[in-house]
């Protein structure tokens, strides 16, 4: 049994509903998360999908179950996830059964990838490893949007990933492609 999981994060219809989505850059990261989930799924390591609920649960809401948006991202590869997870805070470790379900399937290493990279990858990568995980963040199969700061300019999407890698190389996690996080749960 693997003592690694893959933690496939809010990678969901719900940000195609959204005013920043940039449908022009989902297609490349779809096409790594599809080859990290592939290379996981014949590798015996299991997958874990996880979702972001939150708001009024109303049609209007695209992260409320009622819109009917809070299913995998078109063109993700589908496979049967070993766990379910509905989050309602940016870390999957807070307030879900996530750390329970790790533990007793003796899960050491953890890879992170979905969306948003600076917002619920980065945030479940840092707790996971201050709760002693060991984590894989492959930036690669990770997906945000460019932002406006708060002086009024923008940050680019590659601004922002970049500076996600800067934070968490050598003291949260380690930065994979798909492959060598592959290579790694092995």
């Amino acid at each position: 049994m693997s003592t690694t999981a893959l933690l496939l994060i809010d990678v969901q219809d719900s940000f195609t509903a959204r005013p920043y989505w940039q449908a022009d850059r989902a297609a490349a990261f779809l096409a790594r998360c599809n080859a990290l989930i592939e290379g996981c799924v014949a590798a015996g390591v299991p997958v874990v999908r996880i979702v972001h609920t939150d708001g009024p649960d109303t049609a209007d809401n695209p992260f409320a179950h009622a819109s009917g948006l809070v299913r995998p991202l078109q063109g993700l590869r589908a496979f049967e996830a070993a766990l379910l997870v509905d989050k309602h805070r940016h870390s999957a470790l807070v307030g879900t059964g996530l750390p329970v379900w790790l533990h007793q399937q003796g899960i050491r290493r953890l890879i992170v990838a979905g969306i948003r990279t600076e917002q619920c990858c980065e945030t479940t990568t840092r707790h996971a490893s201050d709760e002693g995980w060991v984590v894989d963040y492959c930036t690669e199969a990770t997906l945000t949007f460019d932002m406006r700061t708060p002086a009024g300019s923008v940050l680019s999407a590659d601004a922002i990933t970049e500076r996600t890698e800067t934070v968490l190389a050598g003291r949260f996690a380690t930065l994979v492609t798909v492959a060598q996080a592959l290579e790694r749960a092995q």
